[in-house]
Formats: structure tokens, sequence, C-alpha cells
């Protein structure tokens, strides 16, 4: 399953590379320094420009499970949503609840912007090591609560995954969504 539609939100899933996205927001699978780093994180700092880290480095950080906007600066999309997510620790460090947040914190300050669409990543779920599967199931369940709470905000949500195997993760999630 690609997409599901919750109310007037449509969620997706989406191979690619989220620089590339034109949509309103993206959201940056930060650390909590906000100072740009590997991955996804190096990524969209190296395509925004340095317009970005000296925007960051105003913000003074983030808590993990927390989020914070910047501008896009020479990304196609208009704004960055920095949410940072946890580190895997096994599982018993309240590691679900933390990327919940993180997750639920993005969505909040998208709709506080007026944000109708919004590209997130499969945030920790890299070099912080959480559980792929386990991430698809957070982030499409947390985004379809969201999409249900609050109808007709954000019209598109989509889960931009870097390989395929990611991508299966949240496909089979939606999928278990929309059986229940």
């Amino acid at each position: 399953m690609d997409s599901l539609t919750i109310g007037e939100t449509e969620l997706a899933v989406l191979v690619a590379d989220i620089t590339t996205l034109k949509v309103a927001a993206i959201v940056n699978a930060a650390n909590e320094a906000l100072l740009g780093g590997g991955g996804v994180d190096g990524a969209i700092h190296r395509a925004a420009g340095p317009e970005l880290l000296e925007e960051c480095r105003k913000l003074g950080g983030c808590p993990t499970g927390e989020a914070r906007l910047t501008r896009g600066y020479k990304l196609p999309a208009d704004f960055v949503i920095h949410a940072v997510g946890p580190r895997w620790r096994g599982g018993q460090a309240g590691e679900a609840e933390l990327l919940a947040s993180a997750y639920r914190n993005s969505l909040a300050i998208a709709r506080e912007a007026g944000l109708t669409s919004l590209a997130f990543p499969a945030i920790s779920t890299g070099i912080y090591g959480f559980p792929a599967a386990e991430g698809a199931k957070i982030a499409v369940r947390t985004s379809a609560g969201y999409a249900a709470d609050d109808p007709g905000r954000l019209r598109r949500i989509v889960f931009c995954c870097f390989s395929e195997d990611s991508a299966v993760h949240h496909r089979k999630a939606m999928a278990a969504l929309a059986r229940a």
C-alpha cells in the first residue's frame, strides 16, 4: 500500500532523496545540537546551504523528542522541521515514546505554521539504531492519529524512505492500519 487517506489527509510512501521534494516542509532527523551531522541531517544541511546552519545556531539546540522550525533556504521545501529522535538503547529507555513525541511535535509545528504538506524521513532508524519496522509503525500511527484528530490542515504527509527496505516497513504499517 503506497498511500492511505485519513479524513482529508493522504499518507504516502515514497522512495526518494528528501532534499529534492517540493513540499511545504521536510523533516530533518536532527541531533540535539541542530548543527548538522551524517545521514539525512548532513544531506539536508548540504542541500540547504550555509544559511541553514546559521539559523540553527541561533536556536540553541533541541531536546530529544522535540522539534524546531527553520526556513528551507536552497531546498525546494520552504521550511525544515528539525526533529530529534532517540538513540536506540534496547527499548527500555522510553525510546518509542520519544520517537512518537518527535513525530507529534513535528506535526504540531506544521499545524501552527499552516503547512499543507510535509515529508518525514525514517527518524532514528539510521545511525541512531531504532528498529526500522517499529519506527515505521510509530511514524504511521502517529501521523494517522494527527490526521484523524485535526482534519483538513495537512493535506499530504509523505514518508520519504531512503531505501526500498524502509519503504516496505512503512507500507506494511499503513496496510495494518487500514485493516484495523
